[in-house]
């Protein structure tokens, strides 16, 4: 009791429950520890170094002391700071709360920071592997941002993932170019233009397009620009009615520079 460690002083090593084991039912009423079982089992098991976060510190002196008193081999303690992410709760129990209340749909909700969960929201485990590593068993405390995990898995997934075309439904804009084709026509084009792995996309051409409002309200009159997987444009007449709903017209200018243009646009056509 006069140790200056208090984890040593009058250490609690089991516990009583008599609520039923989901695997052994009523056989035992008491449990041991964590502090207990963990120096046990893995000196027993052949254990060599046992890795362990820095917030139980205090109780390496406890885990010594169980190995020494009972004549088992000791361990060698290996301490890494744990992984604090910014605005997250990582305690099980603390997530615990979220699955039993159904505020999630379980331990694999994309919204989780499980690992389960960030997979389901597209992170690639290699992605995760490698976030590890770059952080390494450093003992100091640190705070990471989410934007380093995704920017790892972006580098990972970019290489290779195939392309889709989209275009905000709401307040979409229709571009007419007086020289478009008479007839629409399909041509196959690779879904990533480095990588053929992605396959290919069947792209429809026709004289009026879609394009996001956001991307209209960029472009001026007399303005060229590029379509993607297309062309370069000119916009010549910007239309608005008393609704603020934009219309555009245009001539195609495909033998122009995709290097000049400052708007580099992505269209839909105007088809069923």
């Amino acid at each position: 009791m006069q140790d200056p460690n208090k984890s040593l002083r009058d250490p609690v090593y089991y516990r009583c429950n008599p609520m039923p084991h989901h695997r052994k039912g009523s056989d035992y009423k008491v449990y041991p520890t964590y502090d207990l079982a963990c120096p046990f089992v893995d000196s027993i098991e052949g254990i060599t170094h046992a890795l362990r976060s820095s917030e139980y510190h205090d109780r390496n002196a406890q885990y010594y002391r169980i190995q020494d008193d009972m004549g088992l081999r000791r361990v060698h303690m290996y301490e890494f700071s744990r992984l604090n992410m910014v605005y997250t709760l990582l305690s099980k129990r603390k997530l615990l709360w979220f699955v039993q209340n159904e505020k999630v749909n379980g331990w694999d909700d994309p919204r989780f920071p499980t690992v389960q969960g960030i997979v389901r929201r597209g992170l690639k485990v290699e992605a995760l592997i490698q976030f590890i590593l770059e952080q390494g068993a450093s003992k100091n405390l640190n705070l990471m941002e989410w934007d380093k995990l995704w920017t790892i898995n972006k580098k990972i997934i970019d290489p290779v993932c195939p392309r889709h075309t989209a275009v905000i439904e709401e307040g979409r804009v229709l571009l007419t170019l007086s020289n478009g084709p008479e007839k629409p026509f399909v041509r196959i084009i690779p879904r990533h233009k480095k990588y053929e792995g992605a396959g290919e996309k069947a792209t429809t051409f026709t004289r009026s397009i879609w394009i996001d409002r956001a991307d209209a309200e960029l472009i001026s009159v007399d303005e060229e620009v590029t379509l993607m997987d297309w062309g370069n444009a000119i916009v010549k007449k910007i239309e608005k009615d008393q609704d603020e709903n934009l219309a555009l017209t245009g001539v195609l200018h495909l033998e122009g520079s995709v290097k000049t243009t400052k708007l580099k646009l992505t269209w839909l056509p105007e088809i069923d």
